[in-house]
């Protein structure tokens, strides 16, 4: 360090220095991350608007995390023994920072390869689960891992090093110019970190300039980009502040609007969206079996014009009623089991599986079930207490978890558990003792062996690709064991009285150079078993309306307040409609292809998909159509904060509803 300048600088000087160090670290990540992705940059002209707004993030992200040493240091550091325990703390902060900054800009090229932006939420909530996480990264990641350990401890070592030089040999200034000191520090620390003359500091919406989300979160940083998306966690359950205020009157009237229900009248104050509607089905109440397939986008099947990857869900399209056009709420298994178990419109916060209000007392098929008489299970190869799936379950009408540890001697474990084919034993041996009861049941059964690192057994698939642990193998792995459970469930005493389907949770990756990649929202659905007649059904679906068709198929009335559209049933054209969260953005197709995406502070945003190109091209798109979208992105978020979900007031007001009756 030049004596010079540290003289120049005075006490100051650590301050810079890690300043500087960091700003460095910052560039020099942001560089690398730009020429790995340099075409996205060029398509969008984006060189200079992402270096100059990442330059006022970086100063942002600095400003906080030096305000405090630079308070510290202005008034307390100091030759005498106190100074010297202010000059202890100061190196561990800054040791502290230093890794927090490198090691977050390490891990981020495997989290874009993963989700196509830097970390966020998902970095943090995916941390609440160690054991899985480091059983994942420990059979798929060893190399990642083995780097982010070594650079870890080099960090920690040099940065401990570093900070000992900057601290030591500084000229310290007389008493009463440290207040003056400190003052224009946390000065000019607070302009930097605020960095807007606006009522609002500085928040990624201010830097954002693309319609591919990774170049705007290339302007980030990646410790900021956490640390942000942390403190926005503690306020999730609001989406208002993301999309503006709307009238709750004005949402509930669009909101009713949008959904199918003929000559039927809403009656309840306490759930607006409240009804009753009979079943198409009037026989003998069916089994319900819904088989939720892991990251299974419509690109991996066949039968949808994806990968030739899965004969045996290819031939179930053949066999069944299969959406040809069915879209998923979300990018993460919670909002894929969110949509088809309680049909509840995708906000921008965490899933009600995980939300607190919703732990108990919350609509779910599994309660309406289990009220009808039916026995209600989740099957799962894994752990279900991961992403919280166990306390919503049992506090939402799921009696019985079929997990991990009631697997006996399963023939293969993987990362995330019992394999698929083990899975698909499990449910067909519950399945036949459960017919044998007499009792209807409802059985979730969620796969997990196409979720990374792609664990599956040896010898039962010719590999479609190098090396084994690929997506598209597993992918083809779990279709064979689907497979294999379907000649089994054919050849059943329990196949005709009940009804299947498999769908997946979400794709296995959403990414591009779009608001919203629609195209990655597109899933496989096809209901099958007894009764279930062959048909290509091109509606447009959205994953909401797979439980009331469920319901309806089975023979239960469907008296909930979930808005989605039971499709055995003739819908408008003009109600059919896909909703999709993606990280913050909200988008909302109707049946032509026309979108509506709702970002953060910004205005709505029109456009057109083709299907053909999965590109979105700008137009104009009505206010009426404008206000429905916002209407439904703020419905999710308004029913949870006011209890229009909650089970105990569909109690309550069922009385009053059957006397009316």
């Amino acid at each position: 360090m030049s004596s010079a300048l540290k003289k120049r600088l005075g006490i100051l000087f650590p301050i810079v220095a890690m300043f500087l160090l960091c700003l460095v670290i910052f560039t020099f990540s942001r560089l690398s991350l730009a020429l790995w992705q340099s075409e996205r940059v060029t398509d969008v002209a984006g060189w200079g608007t992402i270096f100059l707004s990442g330059l006022r993030i970086d100063i942002s992200s600095l400003s906080y995390l030096l305000v405090l040493p630079a308070l510290l240091t202005s008034l307390l550091l100091n030759n005498n023994r106190s100074g010297r325990i202010v000059s202890l703390l100061l190196r561990l902060w800054f040791v502290a920072g230093l890794w927090l900054v490198v090691y977050m800009e390490l891990t981020t090229p495997s989290f874009i390869l993963e989700y196509d932006v830097r970390p966020n939420r998902l970095f943090v909530e995916y941390l609440i689960y160690p054991k899985e996480v480091f059983s994942m990264l420990w059979s798929g990641y060893k190399p990642e891992l083995f780097i982010s350990v070594i650079v870890s401890f080099l960090t920690i070592y040099a940065g401990w090093e570093f900070s000992r030089t900057i601290v030591s040999g500084l000229s310290f200034p007389r008493w009463y110019w440290r207040p003056v000191i400190a003052l224009v520090a946390v000065a000019l620390c607070f302009a930097g970190a605020r960095s807007s003359l606006g009522h609002r500091p500085l928040n990624p919406a201010m830097v954002a300039f693309s319609s591919d989300p990774l170049m705007n979160d290339l302007t980030l940083n990646s410790s900021y980009s956490l640390l942000f998306a942390v403190k926005q966690m503690s306020a999730e359950d609001d989406a208002f502040k993301y999309y503006g205020k709307m009238d709750k009157e004005q949402i509930i009237a669009q909101v009713r609007d949008s959904m199918s229900i003929g000559d039927l009248q809403f009656t309840s104050d306490l759930m607006p969206t409240l009804l009753d509607r009979a079943p198409s089905y009037q026989g003998r109440t069916k089994n319900l079996v819904i088989l939720l397939q892991e990251s299974l986008g419509a690109r991996y099947v066949g039968g949808l014009g994806g990968l030739p990857l899965t004969p045996n869900l290819d031939a179930l399209i053949e066999e069944g009623w299969n959406f040809t056009r069915m879209y998923a709420t979300g990018t993460r298994s919670v909002r894929g089991i969110e949509a088809v178990t309680t049909g509840f419109s995708p906000t921008p916060a965490r899933s009600v599986v995980k939300l607190g209000k919703s732990q108990t007392n919350f609509f779910s098929i599994a309660g309406l079930l289990q009220k009808n008489g039916y026995h209600t299970q989740f099957i799962y190869g894994g752990e279900s207490h991961f992403d919280n799936m166990k306390s919503f379950f049992l506090g939402n009408g799921f009696v019985d978890m079929q997990d991990f540890p009631t697997f006996e001697n399963p023939d293969f474990v993987g990362s995330w558990g019992a394999s698929d084919g083990d899975l698909y034993t499990k449910a067909h041996q519950q399945f036949t003792q459960l017919n044998q009861s007499g009792r209807p049941f409802f059985s979730l059964v969620f796969t997990s062996s196409n979720h990374s690192p792609f664990d599956y057994p040896d010898g039962l698939i010719t590999p479609y690709n190098s090396p084994k642990q690929t997506r598209e193998n597993a992918a083809k792995y779990s279709d064979f064991a689907l497979g294999e459970f379907i000649e089994n469930a054919k050849a059943s005493d329990y196949w005709q009285n009940t009804v299947f389907i498999v769908v997946a949770d979400h794709d296995s990756r959403a990414y591009g150079n779009q608001l919203v990649p629609i195209d990655h929202f597109r899933i496989p659905a096809v209901i099958f078993g007894g009764g279930v007649t062959q048909r290509q059904d091109e509606r447009l679906a959205s994953q909401i309306d797979l439980p009331p068709t469920l319901l309806s198929l089975i023979g239960i009335n469907n008296y909930s307040p979930m808005i989605g559209h039971d499709m055995t049933q003739q819908i408008e054209t003009s109600k059919l409609r896909a909703m999709m969260q993606f990280h913050k953005n909200y988008a909302w197709m109707d049946n032509n292809n026309e979108v509506v995406i709702l970002q953060p502070d910004k205005e709505p945003a029109g456009f057109v998909y083709d299907p053909q190109s999965t590109e979105l091209h700008p137009k104009t798109m009505p206010s009426l159509m404008i206000e429905k979208a916002k209407a439904n992105a703020l419905w999710g978020s308004l029913a949870y904060k006011q209890n229009y979900y909650q089970s105990n007031y569909l109690r309550r007001d069922s009385a009053a509803f059957y006397s009316a009756k």
